[in-house]
């Protein structure tokens, strides 16, 4: 599923005259009162946008100017921060795949807001086997990120997101591993055929989950976040060591929601996988 409602305000963003940012200035701001919208974003000369805005409610984070996805609902790009090493993040591929969608669009927004180096690295953006690399300076945002951070009721310091950046590829640290993973219910209310939900929760010392934060969720109006915290109620992790007492570590998850009719292959694969997991997780249970 392509991120279909975020064409109109990602236009605004490709179409600014792409020009150097000097790193002194804060980020440019759009207000669109009609759809309770505001934006911060910068645009380079080598074509690179970056932007960060509260819709509605909802908190999104993007990167235009990509070289095109392709086929997929996500890509890999490869981010760095200051003097980081770079290292994969999973991305959600916009309608026009040349842009891309952060799955933790607040985490995102308060390390541009520090400003200072960017690197972005494109796997096979310049060709099969050939990576694309943007290297940039970010102007610190004292303002513009903050403003939109705030109109969508997100903190702009959050402790949690040293969690967050210390979390593999699978969203669990080591040793911890699905008892019961979230099982969902397709919201009764929709009128969509698909969506998602990026979720992030912290460990109880049974195994719990708690203080639960929907990262992202799209279609915004669909009703899956609020799907996926109902299910987080009956999930369980549990340590592989035998720990019976937990640290209060932070978990991530995505969770795809798709109507019976409307799968794709990778929808199909993705779904068999999960049937497995669950197979193999009641059997580790007894």
């Amino acid at each position: 599923m392509r991120l279909t409602s975020l064409p109109p305000i990602l236009a605004l963003a490709v179409a600014l005259p792409a020009v150097a940012q000097d790193a002194a200035r804060d980020w440019d701001l759009h207000r669109n009162t009609r759809t309770d919208a505001i934006m911060a974003y910068t645009v380079y000369d080598n074509g690179l946008g970056i932007a960060v805005r509260c819709v509605d409610g909802g908190y999104e984070a993007f990167l235009s100017g990509l070289p095109a996805a392709g086929a997929g609902e996500t890509r890999t790009l490869d981010v760095a921060f200051a003097d980081e090493e770079l290292g994969p993040q999973s991305w959600n591929v916009g309608v026009n795949d040349t842009i891309a969608v952060s799955s933790f669009p607040a985490p995102f927004a308060r390390k541009l807001r520090q400003g200072g180096r960017l690197q972005i690295r494109v796997p096979d953006g310049a060709g099969p086997g050939r990576a694309l690399r943007y290297d940039v300076t970010l102007p610190a945002s004292p303002g513009s990120i903050d403003e939109t951070l705030t109109a969508c009721e997100r903190p702009l310091v959050d402790p949690r997101d040293a969690g967050l950046d210390a979390l593999p590829d699978n969203g669990l640290p080591e040793n911890l591993v699905w008892a019961r993973r979230p099982v969902v219910d397709y919201p009764s209310r929709t009128r969509y055929a698909r969506g998602f939900a990026v979720t992030t929760c912290l460990v109880d010392p049974d195994g719990a989950l708690r203080d639960c934060t929907i990262e992202t969720e799209h279609p915004r109006d669909g009703g899956f976040g609020e799907e996926t915290l109902q299910a987080v109620r009956r999930a369980r992790v549990r340590d592989t060591g035998g720990l019976t007492d937990l640290p209060p570590v932070m978990v991530s998850f995505r969770v795809n929601f798709v109507i019976q009719g409307y799968e794709t292959r990778e929808d199909r694969e993705r779904m068999r996988e999960n049937r497995r997991k669950r197979r193999e997780e009641r059997e580790a249970e007894g």
